[in-house]
């Protein structure tokens, strides 16, 4: 009698995890087309200079994160709209200019979009050519806001540039 309702209340339980958890999947549904979708306009946004468009999409504490040589004035984290707005994109639009852009692949998993492609640029400290290298940027989006940038790319290729003696 004490083993079957053991094995009752045992029953009871798993079901009652397996209803839990299947609810709490149904609360967090992520639109993934949205999340694209706003993704792709502030990746089309950045790469355009569009500042309107980027402020608009930006969630208030927004995170941008560059990969790479510390020493290069635009690589690290940038911690809020403001920084980003006013420390950031101005060091990365005084540093270089992009002389080929090729976006390759996306894909998208709920809140997160992934970009990847190639790209070259002409570093103005030194006006060498990167040439062409291969960049990832991965996009959170939160409640149609980008909460976070997380970009990679060929850091030695730039960091190489950058320092090039003339």
């Amino acid at each position: 009698m004490f083993r079957k309702s053991l094995l009752i209340s045992l029953a009871s339980l798993l079901a009652f995890f397996q209803l839990a958890s299947a609810l709490a999947q149904e609360t967090q549904f992520v639109d993934t087309a949205k999340t694209l979708e706003t993704a792709e306009a502030f990746l089309w946004a950045a790469g355009s200079g569009d500042m309107e468009k980027l402020q608009v999409l930006m969630a208030d504490d927004f995170v941008w994160h560059n990969e790479g040589d510390a020493s290069i004035p635009w690589i690290g984290k940038w911690d809020s709209k403001g920084k980003v707005l006013d420390t950031f994109l101005p060091r990365f639009s005084a540093g270089l200019k992009v002389t080929s852009w090729s976006t390759d692949y996306s894909f998208v998993n709920g809140e997160q979009a992934v970009f990847m492609g190639t790209m070259s640029a002409i570093l103005n400290e030194s006006s060498v050519d990167t040439g062409t290298f291969s960049w990832a940027v991965r996009v959170h989006v939160e409640d149609g806001k980008v909460k976070s940038w997380n970009w990679f790319e060929d850091s030695f290729a730039v960091s190489k540039a950058y320092h090039a003696k003339q």
